[in-house]
């Protein structure tokens, strides 16, 4: 999980983090009758609801073309989020995960979710055009862009 590790070193921000209980966690999968991915799990059991304000700015100073990641939602909102979006016009079948800082989300497709994996790929809902596309074949990969930056 070195990639995970070293983007929480790299963007973090030096507010405590606070780690999930794996309860809680498997909790959330039943509720949304997903196995989420090993690498998102131990992002939020490890370090906890990671914030990353300082990665739009590098984005913005280096003029490179990714989606910046501002927040990782609270297992409250992956559930609550996943639903409003869907109802608001976001393509069903999708788990939230993290926001840009302007309503766009990152997510997981559920089918990726049906069984026990120790990564998944990463989808990209674009608020304002109501579209999901994808942005990398696997969460820990979508994490080595912003580390490599």
């Amino acid at each position: 999980m070195n990639s995970i590790d070293l983007f929480v070193k790299n963007w973090g921000s030096k507010n405590a983090m606070v780690p999930i209980k794996s309860l809680y966690i498997e909790e959330l999968e039943e509720k949304l009758a997903v196995v989420l991915p090993d690498s998102y799990k131990y992002l939020i059991s490890k370090y906890g609801l990671v914030h990353t304000p300082n990665v739009l700015t590098k984005i913005c100073d280096l003029g490179v073309d990714i989606s910046e990641v501002q927040d990782f939602l609270s297992l409250d909102d992956v559930s609550l989020l996943s639903n409003l979006y869907e109802m608001s016009g976001m393509p069903k079948g999708h788990i939230l995960f993290a926001s840009d800082c302007k309503g766009n989300m990152f997510c997981f497709k559920k089918t990726d979710c049906e069984t026990s994996q120790k990564d998944a790929p990463v989808w990209f809902y674009n608020q304002g055009q109501g579209t999901v596309e994808k942005v990398s074949a696997s969460f820990s990969a979508w994490l080595d862009q912003f580390n490599d930056l």
